[in-house]
């Protein structure tokens, strides 16, 4: 997980239902730097194996890249530094869509922190894999999403509009950087759907994969 991130360690165990065991490696991209930009975005996939030989000690089912924006936007590159790994690499954005193709659902509402032209790439990445974005709203910030409120979180629903929302089989909260399970509980109250963010997705696939490990 990128090393400022720190909700990823707060969010993960509440939603392991005790059933899954965390552990935690730091990316650090070359430059220092924790604003969302592409220097940050690659330096963080080529952090990716250092990260990997951290834990190369330690008995692992798979392994999580808790970074969503940097998977998909620089899905060649990670493909390339994870394909040595001994252990399954599987990207917050990866787990999202396996989580849309388990409930069936091929058109979301996205929102997201992100500066808008990378919520852009993210609704190009879902298109290419099936996904329709039936509309996207983002508060276009580069850093401190740990600090982003439950009622700027709804505040950004409202910006997508009725119709998108109608249209839509579930929403998405992407960034594993902001905090999302009270938002989550709120809009699946309001809105009666799936409603799913990064790290959601990912302790939603790390449970479904210790079940098939232990058939």
């Amino acid at each position: 997980m990128p090393w400022a991130n720190t909700v990823v360690e707060a969010e993960l165990p509440q939603w392991g239902r005790g059933r899954t065991v965390w552990h935690y490696a730091r990316l650090v991209p070359a430059h220092g730097g924790t604003a969302l930009d592409e220097d940050f975005l690659s330096g963080l996939i080529e952090a990716v194996p250092g990260a990997l030989h951290q834990l190369s000690r330690l008995s692992l089912e798979l392994s999580y890249l808790a970074c969503t924006s940097a998977a998909f936007t620089q899905l060649g590159r990670l493909a390339d530094v994870t394909a040595g790994s001994q252990v399954r690499v599987v990207s917050a954005f990866e787990a999202i869509l396996a989580q849309l193709q388990k409930h069936g659902a091929r058109k979301i509402a996205l929102i997201t922190p992100y500066p808008r032209e990378i919520t852009e790439v993210e609704v190009t990445q879902f298109a290419e894999r099936g996904v329709l974005v039936t509309g996207s709203a983002s508060l276009g910030l580069a850093d401190g999403y740990a600090e982003v409120t439950l009622n700027q979180q709804a505040a950004l629903v409202d910006q997508l509009g009725k119709e998108a929302l109608r249209q839509a089989d579930a929403i998405v909260l992407s960034c594993t950087g902001w905090p999302t399970q009270a938002a989550i509980r709120m809009l699946r109250r309001r809105l009666g759907r799936l409603v799913t963010s990064s790290n959601a997705a990912i302790a939603q696939h790390a449970l479904g994969s210790t079940r098939e490990h232990h058939r």
